[in-house]
């Protein structure tokens, strides 16, 4: 059967990883897990609740497309409390997770054949979704001088109808200041690039609070998820905040793409917003693992990383180390079982030399990766 030229896209490695992962532990290893992006705490108690109580109470059919009015206005209130703003919920759409939004910002957006800007290193899935939707995904070369964020001068004669941007970024944990993100949404404007802010690590935060693109200008997309902060990643719920003309158009496609995003995940959502206090505990956990990390990676021979801001990643220069960082992560996933990812997933041109550590596991497990990676690297010389 034929297959459309759009379907062409890369896999996402680390999938691959999680099943040679998979397969390590199915025939009885034990396996550390530093691969996945996806926090090792459940929902919160008191959200998984609220979802037991709606069961008895509640057939839990189709939503409106924009999703629940409750859950819509709860998350613009989410800003007020976390940035000062007084968002309008009429701006807000609930989304089937971040890759919802994702899908419905690029089709709103950009025509066929449009150049859209993407940092590299950067989040695998936007190339991918940008390609699958028959657009151009340009990659921005990033410099560790600029701690793997673009600036405002990488946009010149680059032709692009949209720029997307993630702070706090994945792989990198880097984040962008008030300055450094204005002047990214200036050069965009300028260039009459469509902005878009990835913001679904904002909450996992250690020493700056993250900047929203909506402290600096209403004219853009920004994409969050309950996944990252509110430890709800297979309940696939997040949202997209647009400006207010931009909202029916959205819509439109929802309405078609998706119909709603699941009722359950947004009863849950919806609770989860309340239950912060919990979700901050589990910050302390990535705080301390998050130090262990900057402390354990350099001693075990992992010495070139750029320190995260937020998220749960740690980003490695392992050039030392050889230039087939698939090659790498599968020797240690073998001898050392510790699954990380190579860095191809999230930059195809300098990938081959990088590695990410994710440290959104409980510390007892960093712990013991860090021990086994320590006594890989000293095995090999």
């Amino acid at each position: 059967m034929r297959n459309s030229t759009r379907s062409d896209v890369d896999p996402f490695i680390v999938m691959d990883v999680m099943e040679a992962a998979r397969k390590a532990e199915e025939s009885g290893r034990h396996i550390i897990h530093m691969e996945v992006g996806q926090p090792s705490t459940p929902a919160p108690s008191g959200a998984r609740r609220a979802l037991a109580d709606a069961l008895e109470d509640d057939s839990l059919g189709y939503t409106v497309a924009l999703g629940l009015p409750a859950l819509r206005k709860r998350i613009a209130s989410l800003y007020g409390e976390w940035y000062n703003l007084d968002l309008n919920p009429n701006r807000v759409v609930v989304t089937p997770g971040s890759s919802g939004a994702f899908l419905l910002s690029f089709t709103a957006l950009f025509d066929s054949g449009d150049r859209v800007g993407i940092g590299a290193p950067g989040y695998p899935s936007y190339r991918q979704i940008l390609k699958a939707l028959g657009m151009v995904p340009v990659d921005i070369q990033t410099a560790a001088e600029n701690r793997y964020q673009p600036v405002s001068a990488d946009l010149s004669g680059q032709d692009l109808a949209g720029l997307l941007v993630a702070s706090p970024a994945n792989p990198t944990g880097t984040m962008l200041g008030h300055e450094d993100l204005g002047a990214l949404i200036d050069a965009a404007a300028a260039e009459g690039a469509s902005f878009i802010s990835d913001e679904i690590y904002h909450g996992l935060e250690y020493e700056a609070k993250a900047v929203t693109a909506l402290e600096l200008t209403d004219e853009c997309y920004v994409i969050n998820s309950f996944s990252k902060f509110f430890s709800m990643t297979g309940w696939r719920a997040g949202w997209m905040v647009v400006p207010e003309d931009q909202v029916r158009v959205v819509e439109r496609i929802a309405q078609n793409m998706f119909i709603c995003a699941p009722h359950a995940s947004q009863v849950v959502a919806l609770a989860a917003l309340d239950c912060q206090d919990e979700m901050r505990e589990n910050l302390k956990v990535y705080a301390k693992n998050r130090q262990l990390m900057l402390d354990g990676l350099p001693k075990a021979g992992f010495a070139n990383i750029a320190p995260p801001d937020g998220a749960f990643y740690v980003y490695a220069d392992v050039s030392d180390l050889g230039q087939d960082s698939r090659s790498l992560a599968a020797e240690i996933l073998d001898k050392a079982g510790v699954a990380v990812t190579p860095g191809l997933d999230f930059d195809p041109v300098r990938g081959a030399t990088t590695l990410r550590f994710s440290y959104a596991r409980a510390t007892a497990d960093i712990e013991e990766g860090l021990a086994r990676l320590k006594r890989f690297m000293e095995s090999r010389g």
